[in-house]
């Protein structure tokens, strides 16, 4: 498809670097495998009063996104300065969370087959590896409602996640929420693999050895102050300028 073209007459810097990182987490996205076609959705909130947050245009795919053909959308939902269509499911999932979290400026969501897999088990996210310990403690889970268009669900997202970071939702997929970019994107690299790390575990039929409480909590306290994406994140922005220069084209 042919996006619809950018109009930016008044965007400020700091816009301009949301509307870069957010570029870069969907082209970053589909390069780790996480992308579904034209579905889902990675959004970030822009600074400022109005409460505008940016999502890609509905039909497109995420190796065709680029800073500057995002769509501004606003409290309600709307687009503002575009005359795109948005997806509303990323609306309905993203919105209320916005609202209720400012603290969260970077929301992804993802159907991956891992992702999916755990979020249709009874049974919850079980931390079975070093590198999943942090997110212990850490996961919140919604139920499923069905297709996610009523607007009503939107709040009842935000409550569920709570001060979450992460969470998964039943029989549907995964969500990170970060203050950065690279906070939000390494919550989903590590709730990936969390969830591939378990279903190969629990696909092998074998006794599966777990990690005792004790060492579990343990452990997560002492990644309390642990900060996602510090280390990473200007890494995968180098990778995103080497493999997918015209992400950052306004």
């Amino acid at each position: 498809m042919t996006p619809t073209a950018p109009t930016h007459p008044a965007w400020s810097e700091s816009e301009i670097r949301v509307r870069r990182d957010l570029s870069a987490c969907h082209r970053l996205a589909d390069h780790f495998g996480w992308s579904d076609i034209v579905w889902n959705h990675i959004t970030a909130r822009i600074p400022g009063p109005e409460g505008h947050f940016l999502i890609m245009e509905m039909g497109m795919r995420y190796d065709e996104v680029t800073a500057g053909n995002l769509l501004k959308l606003d409290r309600n939902g709307d687009a503002v300065e575009n005359t795109g269509r948005a997806n509303r499911t990323g609306f309905v999932i993203h919105g209320g969370v916005y609202e209720a979290r400012p603290d969260v400026n970077f929301i992804m969501h993802t159907h991956t087959r891992a992702g999916m897999a755990v979020s249709a088990l009874r049974e919850e996210l079980t931390p079975l590896v070093n590198d999943v310990v942090p997110l212990h403690g850490a996961v919140a889970y919604h139920d499923f409602e069905g297709v996610s268009t009523d607007p009503g669900e939107s709040a009842r997202i935000a409550k569920a996640l709570g001060d979450k970071p992460v969470m998964i939702l039943r029989n549907h997929g995964l969500l990170t929420a970060g203050a950065s970019a690279g906070e939000m994107f390494m919550l989903m690299y590590y709730l990936e693999r969390a969830c591939q790390v378990q279903m190969d575990a629990l696909s092998s039929g074998r006794e599966i050895n777990p990690i005792p409480r004790e060492i579990l909590e343990e452990s997560a306290e002492r990644y309390r102050d642990f900060r996602y994406g510090k280390e990473e994140w200007p890494a995968l922005l180098r990778l995103a300028e080497q493999r997918f220069p015209d992400f950052q084209a306004l």
